[in-house]
């Protein structure tokens, strides 16, 4: 791999898995670093930064027809796990920063959020759906072990009989099991975790920072064992790396717990095709060309067609046979086609300082 210049030579990059750090596609200049040609001693490592934000409002709202929620909220910007396949890299961008490095090392933390969420939720025109939580960045990646956000925000969740779907690679959902277990008893609850491949030195490569494949095995086992339905998501399937998998995933989930399973195709919108495909040169070199060959065939000739409808799965025969797969070993391995839909019926704003009381 040729030696990039978007950040200091010499730099260590323990367990990143970027390869470089081009500017975010609305900044006007790139830094670029050039050798004088001296042996100069290694720079530091790089580490993680993390910084707050108040914000303003933190539900989100989508009118996306290819996703089942239509809100969402998101704790945490950037993303330490570093997936190098991650569709939210592109997110950095209107930050200023880059969807390479700069995503996985330099993340923003919202200590706010429950305290906004409470307030959002009280508001008078608010109607409760499900809210998403884990579908751009995760929201148990490693700092929410210091901050304890997302704690925090399923504890109003829980107060306020909210339903939640939380999707995460992170083991430190565990930790939440106490609440997360009582939600679940009033079917306000749905989890996925991710496992993206059972081979733990691709994992290693593919998500560097997250559990290893058996570990998330573990993680739902653990929710299944304390009523929690769960979810084993084998995504993204990524052509001609990890598609070999889709049975053995599915058979592994099933043993694990998991009542149900689903799954996207690689998805490489915006900085992140150059991304991943620097990351394919770098470490299967013999196999970039057959991996991104099937995912332009699947993809209209391009590296990602945003298309609604196609966007998920992609289209043409490979993603039919995906598809076909994936529904034959869904009937083999006993999964539910479809979950029951969360309760909303038990929404409601717990009492706060300052009610009025009822004099009746």
């Amino acid at each position: 791999m040729a030696q990039h210049q978007t950040f200091p030579f010499g730099m260590q990059r323990p367990a990143r898995g970027a390869r470089s750090n081009a500017a975010g596609r609305f900044e006007a200049r790139e830094t670029a670093y050039e050798t004088d040609g001296w042996d100069l001693q290694e720079a530091p490592p790089l580490r993680t930064q993390v910084s707050l934000e108040v914000p303003r409002r933190i539900i989100t709202y989508n009118r996306s027809p290819d996703l089942p929620f239509d809100r969402s909220i998101n704790p945490y910007r950037g993303c330490e796990h570093g997936c190098i396949y991650c569709f939210a890299r592109p997110t950095h961008a209107w930050l200023g920063m880059s969807a390479g490095l700069d995503f996985e090392t330099r993340l923003i933390a919202r200590p706010e959020a429950p305290e906004v969420l409470a307030r959002e939720l009280r508001h008078r025109a608010y109607t409760p759906r499900t809210i998403a939580i884990g579908t751009n960045t995760d929201p148990y990646q490693p700092i929410e072990k210091k901050h304890g956000i997302l704690r925090d925000c399923l504890k109003v969740l829980r107060d306020f009989g909210h339903p939640v779907a939380i999707v995460t690679k992170g083991t430190l959902i565990e930790r939440d099991i106490d609440i997360l277990s009582d939600m679940a008893r009033r079917g306000l609850v749905r989890v996925g975790i991710s496992v993206t491949t059972l081979d733990a030195d691709l994992s290693r490569r593919l998500e560097p920072r997250a559990p290893t494949p058996q570990r998330r095995l573990a993680t739902i086992r653990s929710l299944s064992e304390a009523g929690i339905e769960t979810r084993i998501m084998t995504s993204p399937i990524i052509p001609g790396l990890t598609d070999h998998e889709i049975e053995g995933l599915l058979r592994a989930g099933r043993d694990a717990g998991a009542i149900a399973a689903s799954w996207v195709m690689l998805r490489l919108p915006l900085e992140v095709a150059p991304l991943f495909v620097e990351w394919l040169e770098d470490h299967f070199p013999d196999r970039a060309a057959r991996v991104m060959g099937h995912v332009r065939a699947m993809q209209g000739g391009k590296d990602y067609d945003s298309q609604f409808g196609t966007r998920m799965r992609g289209t043409g025969p490979y993603a039919d046979m995906i598809a076909q797969r994936f529904a034959a070993a869904l009937r083999r391995y006993g999964y539910a086609r479809k979950l029951p839909d969360l309760r909303t019926d038990l929404f409601g704003p717990p009492a706060q300082a300052g009610d009025q009381l009822s004099l009746f």
